[in-house]
């Protein structure tokens, strides 16, 4: 029986038709190299969260009707490299219950690949928002339907107010972020200032996977800065973490006016705790690649004593376009400085 050394393996050796998203810090679709790169030639995972590579694989095989979808979280090292024990493992569990049947799996097979994710360590269940979304883009991606749920969704986000929203499922909501045309964003840009807050906090968890456009970006803005004077930081770190698929030049001005905003300038001073900082980290990272940005960022969150310094600077360092910058601003930290007295207190206490 010959072995099988990667999941990239699997679905080459039984001509599976599959696709990746990641699972971590968004939702977003992966490219099948991605995956082989880490299993066979030590890259690096683009967007590692808790020390791990999280990824849904939506795959068929032979005549199966229905896709199998397999939520995996392939720990790493230090480095963000592949750390590969539990993978063989769970690769080697996969090949004694396929036996020499790998290479002609068809939809009777499905139940027994499918049971593999039962008490299997890599296997983790995403949020319930983390799992609309994916099934919303999982669905347009194959070409299938969006949920029954799509239509009173689209009817109320676009002015129909006078529907129940309590009746809006969290499924609706986010087939209509990730489908969302022009047409569509411009009148939810023109809505958004109306809508009630549960219904707002609950579309940003799904706007916060897909790309925004200056437009709707700037209402989502202007929305969470209201919120921040109303002292309603809910409602703002739920618009911080949706402006995330804006522009980097959209996103970056915001953080800068909020990380800015810290050092007593403005009303919204007390904005700035553990909750946004967590959304600008996970869901923004990418603008935080700024020689100024990241300082500021770490500098917040280093005077910020509600938060586990140390957790988020490593899952930042992780990040292969952040891992140089970030070590280099622990670096070059004085000691008298926020970071320098976090660092140092650190060391002390280990």
């Amino acid at each position: 029986m010959q072995p099988l050394n990667s999941l990239d393996d699997f679905f080459t050796r039984t001509g599976a038709n599959v696709r990746l998203y990641h699972m971590g810090r968004r939702v977003e679709p992966c490219e099948l190299s991605t995956l082989a790169a880490l299993e066979t030639t030590h890259g690096t995972w683009p967007q590692p969260w808790q020390g791990k590579a999280r990824l849904a694989l939506v795959f068929s095989i032979g005549d199966m009707e229905d896709p199998l979808i397999w939520f995996l979280a392939l720990p790493l090292d230090e480095q963000g490299q592949l750390d590969p024990a539990s993978r063989d493992a769970f690769l080697q569990r996969l090949l004694e219950v396929l036996g020499h049947n790998v290479h002609s799996l068809d939809r009777h097979d499905a139940k027994r690949v499918d049971n593999l994710m039962q008490n299997n360590p890599l296997a983790f269940t995403p949020s319930v928002p983390f799992q609309a979304v994916l099934h919303a883009m999982a669905s347009r991606d194959l070409g299938q339907p969006a949920s029954q749920h799509l239509e009173p969704a689209e009817a109320y986000l676009e002015g129909q107010h006078s529907l129940d929203w309590r009746a809006l499922g969290l499924q609706g909501l986010a087939d209509f972020a990730v489908r969302m045309d022009t047409m569509q964003s411009q009148r939810l840009s023109e809505q958004l200032a109306t809508l009630p807050s549960e219904v707002l906090t609950l579309l940003c968890y799904c706007l916060e996977h897909v790309a925004i456009d200056a437009p709707l970006a700037h209402s989502l803005r202007l929305r969470g800065e209201q919120a921040a004077a109303n002292g309603d930081l809910e409602t703002l770190c739920a618009c911080v973490r949706a402006i995330s698929g804006a522009s980097d030049a959209i996103v970056g001005d915001w953080f800068d006016s909020l990380l800015t905003n810290n050092q007593g300038t403005d009303t919204a001073v007390d904005a700035i705790g553990p909750d946004l900082l967590a959304a600008m980290a996970s869901r923004s990272w990418r603008v935080l690649e700024d020689a100024q940005r990241l300082p500021r960022f770490l500098t917040c969150l280093a005077e910020e004593p509600r938060v586990d310094f140390i957790a988020i600077v490593r899952d930042l360092a992780l990040i292969p376009r952040l891992r140089l910058p970030v070590l280099m601003t622990l670096k070059d930290a004085d000691p008298a400085s926020p970071i320098g007295q976090r660092l140092t207190a650190l060391h002390n206490a280990g």
